[in-house]
């Protein structure tokens, strides 16, 4: 019996459904290989950091980057740069700022704090009101010209100022009689000598105790003030009006600066609190140094440093131009190469015109 064969187009139906069928599977295949290579990639990616046991590289290593910017102050070269910029802070600069003043706390550091002497001085160890320009106006008429608020009004017949018109800063009293004024030492002359003075030439003295060439050391102000103040510093006296407190305190370093001259504890202490509080920032013109050597002259004693010593007969001018030329004018009666020939008016200051 011949068996059933099928018919021509259903071996070809069945031919192309085996077809269909094995490319269906190859494609299953296919697929599944594509997901296990796109799963196997994130595994990979959590593996990759070696050494972290907390399994997150990008946490841990940003953290990294801002830890060696905190190691660069290390480098001497940043530690350099860091000193330079806090260096306009320190107590013992005295750099000018451009308008050329300087911190008044910082000229207050340049000062010796010590004991006061506090013995032996006397008024008369301080020749003032002098006349070394020979222009027929002393010390304390210059000052009365100087700072009265206009043109001051002189006697003709000689430098005598009869009227004007003062502010006395101090206590901010104003007048026009010139009686009503006195010319203050800010610097007390036994203030100064207690500090230091004690030990300079009659001549350093003379001239401290005229100082026109820096306008801080002399004030006009009134008589009362003055008399209130006396020889006080800071510490015990301050001006009566408030509001002058800072200019004062900058002008009595200033001439402490400018002269050499030391604070005792107390003073300092007074004087730097108030720099630091009431006057904070506080900047001053800084001083010119003294127009004298404030070094020891080895007689000031109590003496006054008038008394004749080796030197004075080792030291020989011919005239006042030969003083002039060794830079020794004026000359004062006690000073090496001083001799009434050159004293013309007997007053104990020669060659000063």
């Amino acid at each position: 019996m011949r068996p059933n064969r099928l018919p021509v187009r259903t071996a070809a139906f069945v031919a192309a459904a085996l077809l269909v069928v094995s490319c269906a599977s190859g494609r299953v295949r296919e697929e599944t290989g594509v997901a296990d290579t796109e799963v196997a990639q994130p595994t990979s990616t959590v593996d990759s950091p070696t050494g972290d046991d907390s399994g997150d590289g990008a946490v841990d290593s940003a953290p990294d980057a801002p830890a060696s910017t905190t190691q660069q102050p290390s480098d001497p070269t940043a530690v350099a740069t860091t000193e330079q910029a806090a260096a306009p802070t320190s107590s013992t600069s005295t750099t000018p700022n451009a308008d050329g003043t300087v911190a008044a706390i910082e000229l207050l550091a340049l000062i010796t704090v010590q004991n006061e002497r506090g013995a032996g001085y006397d008024r008369d160890l301080f020749p003032h009101w002098e006349d070394f320009d020979r222009d027929g106006c002393d010390t304390r008429q210059e000052v009365l010209i100087r700072d009265s608020l206009s043109p001051a009004q002189i006697d003709p017949y000689r430098c005598r100022v009869v009227e004007g018109d003062w502010f006395s800063t101090y206590d901010g009293q104003s007048t026009s009689l010139p009686s009503d004024i006195d010319i203050d030492h800010v610097v007390a002359l036994k203030e100064a000598w207690d500090s230091g003075a004690w030990d300079w030439s009659v001549r350093a003295r003379t001239l401290f105790a005229n100082d026109l060439t820096d306008r801080r050391s002399l004030i006009a102000v009134s008589d009362n003030s003055n008399q209130s103040k006396s020889d006080k510093d800071p510490s015990n006296w301050m001006p009566p009006r408030r509001g002058d407190w800072c200019r004062y305190l900058g002008d009595w370093v200033a001439i402490k600066v400018r002269w050499n001259l030391s604070m005792d504890p107390s003073e300092f202490g007074r004087i730097q609190n108030l720099l630091e509080d009431e006057c904070v920032g506080l900047r001053v013109v800084p001083p010119a140094p003294a127009p004298v050597s404030t070094a020891s002259a080895g007689g000031g004693s109590g003496s006054g440093g008038t008394s004749t010593t080796s030197a004075t007969s080792d030291v020989y001018y011919a005239n006042c131009t030969a003083v002039r030329a060794a830079g020794a004018a004026p000359l004062l009666a006690g000073e090496p190469g001083y001799r009434r020939a050159l004293d013309r008016d007997g007053d104990g200051v020669a060659c000063e015109g």
